[in-house]
Parts: structure tokens; C-alpha cells; sequence
């Protein structure tokens, strides 16, 4: 009776989530990504004069972002009445571009940290890989790795969602478990682990160039700032992707077994339910992203507030 009572009671916790936590998350993520994304887009295209390799990324990055906003309010609609109704194509088209922005996101700041180091290495921009044509190349690689990451996508999710009232399923719950869960360990080394290791892998690089430089005060001291910045995207993207690809494939391995006994029904209700709550968290980059904009794009902070400034001017002098 009290394992009854407790599954209940996560039960009705899941179909809340599902209900009212969801597109409530999934709205204000919209809502304040495409506030901070498009205030970065619109900044560089009438602000940015000259284009560098981190600059490059960044809007790579915002593209991205705004990929992933076009599909929420089609989500959070779905969520909120319980049903999917935008057909199969809509539906796979929204998980492809909510697991490309996941696996782009990393990419790309990836290439920022390695960016930062080479800035370190090279504070006049020696290296051919801090130039723009190399930089939209190794941008243009990205989107192609990715989008070669996630074709079986489209082999898990597709079915589920032509099935009648299945909704449009999340990934983990699609699909064949033992293909799924191999791919998903397969997805989480290359498209989060592995990004994730050579931020820290440049972080390391960073540190040590700093430390043989520690004598000379006066040049070290203003190096410090791309070293805290690589510290901040690793913290972040830890903390954001960590809980969703541990609970993802573990969601994926509960679905191998099927007890008929209350314990391990209970247990993979309880697996559900925390894996509904790390899925947006995970999406949250889309508005954490526009931070390392400001805080790495090459004085995009002043520039964006001398432009702000002179459109001020310019309509307080035409009022006049």
C-alpha cells in the first residue's frame, strides 16, 4: 500500500510537470532568450565593424539559439493542451534542433576557449586559425558534425510520431530502448564530453602559459580575463548538461526492464519525473549564452552602448 501511495503521489508529480512545468519553463526561456539573442544578432550585424574568429563562433552560437526559440512556443502550445498537434515533421524537426543546439552550443565555445588560448599565445593574432575565413570554415564543420550526429534521430523519434496520440515523445522516451541507449551513451562521449574535455583541456593550456608568465606582472594581469571565461563556460555547461545526459540514459536503461512488481514500476515513475525536470534546464544555454557574448566578444558591451548611445542622439537631436 505505501509503495501504491508514493507512486501515486509521483504520478500526479510527472503529469504537473508535464502540464504546467514545462511550457512554463520552456516560455520563459523564450521569452528572455530572444530578448538576449536578438539584442546580440542585431549588434553585430550595425555594430560590429570588424569580424574576429571568436566573433565568428558567437554568432555561429546565436544562430543556434534562435533555431531552438523558433521551436519552443510549438512546444510549450503542445505541453499545455496535452497534445501534439503540429504533426510528425514538426515534431522531428523540433528535436533535431533542440539536441543541435545542445551539441552546437559546446561546439562552438569549445572553439572559443581554443580561441582564447591561441589570443594568449598569439596577442596579434598571428596564428592562421585566428582569422575569419578559417574560423567560418571550422563554424560551417560544426553544423555538418552535428547534423551527421544526430541522423539516427531520426530513426527514433520519427516512428513515435506518426503513432496515434503518442504526442510528440522526447528522445529517451522513443523509440527501441537498446538502440537508443547505445546511441545516447555514443551522443553524450562525442557531443558533450568530448567538447567539454578540450575546454579543459585549453583551460589547462591557459593556465600554464600564466604561470611561465607570472614574472612579468604587467603583462600577465590583463591575460587573466580569457582564463576566467574558459573557467565559466566549463562551470556552466557542467552544470546545465551534466544532470540531463546522466538522467537521459538512465531514463533510456529503466525502459529495458519491465517488472510487473510495484518497486520498479515505482522506480522508473521517479526516473521520468527527474528527467522531465532536467530537460529544460539543459535548453537553459539559450539564455546563458548571451553572457559570453558581452563577456567575450571583442568589446561588445561598449560597442553595443556607444551604438545605443548615438541612436539617442541622434533621435533626442531630430525632436529638437
Amino acid at each position: 500500500m505505501a509503495w501504491n501511495v508514493s507512486c501515486d503521489s509521483w504520478l500526479a508529480a510527472e503529469a504537473a510537470l508535464e502540464r504546467y512545468y514545462l511550457p512554463a519553463f520552456y516560455g520563459a526561456e523564450f521569452a528572455l532568450g530572444v530578448l538576449g539573442n536578438t539584442t546580440v544578432v542585431l549588434g553585430y550585424l550595425f555594430c560590429l565593424r570588424r569580424w574576429s574568429s571568436s566573433s565568428v563562433y558567437l554568432f555561429n552560437l546565436s544562430l543556434s539559439d534562435f533555431a531552438l526559440l523558433c521551436t519552443l512556443p510549438a512546444l510549450v502550445r503542445g505541453y499545455a493542451r496535452g497534445r501534439w498537434a503540429h504533426g510528425a515533421a514538426l515534431c522531428v524537426l523540433n528535436r533535431y534542433a533542440l539536441h543541435a543546439n545542445l551539441y552546437t552550443s559546446v561546439l562552438f565555445l569549445a572553439l572559443v576557449s581554443a580561441d582564447r588560448y591561441l589570443l594568449l599565445r598569439h596577442p596579434f593574432r598571428q596564428h592562421p586559425l585566428q582569422r575569419r575565413g578559417p574560423a567560418a570554415l571550422l563554424s560551417a564543420a560544426v553544423w555538418v558534425w552535428v547534423t551527421l550526429e544526430l541522423l539516427p534521430i531520426l530513426r527514433v523519434i520519427g516512428p513515435a510520431a506518426t503513432e496515434p496520440d503518442a504526442g510528440c515523445l522526447d528522445y529517451a522516451s522513443s523509440g527501441d530502448p537498446e538502440f537508443s541507449l547505445v546511441y545516447s551513451l555514443c551522443l553524450t562521449v562525442l557531443g558533450f564530453l568530448a567538447p567539454l574535455a578540450m575546454m579543459c583541456f585549453f583551460y589547462y593550456k591557459m593556465a600554464v602559459l600564466l604561470r611561465q608568465r607570472n614574472r612579468q606582472v604587467a603583462a600577465a594581469l590583463p591575460l587573466r580575463r580569457p582564463l576566467r571565461l574558459v573557467v565559466l563556460a566549463v562551470v556552466i555547461f557542467s552544470v546545465l548538461f551534466t544532470p540531463y545526459h546522466v538522467l537521459r540514459n538512465v531514463r533510456i536503461a529503466s525502459r529495458l526492464r519491465r517488472g510487473g512488481d510495484g518497486g520498479p514500476r515505482c522506480a522508473r515513475v521517479i526516473i521520468r519525473v527527474l528527467y522531465m525536470a532536467a530537460r529544460p534546464l539543459a535548453f537553459l544555454n539559450s539564455v546563458v549564452n548571451p553572457v559570453f557574448y558581452f563577456l567575450v566578444g571583442d568589446h561588445f558591451r561598449d560597442m553595443l552602448v556607444s551604438k545605443l548611445r548615438q541612436v539617442l542622439r541622434s533621435l533626442t537631436s531630430s525632436r529638437a
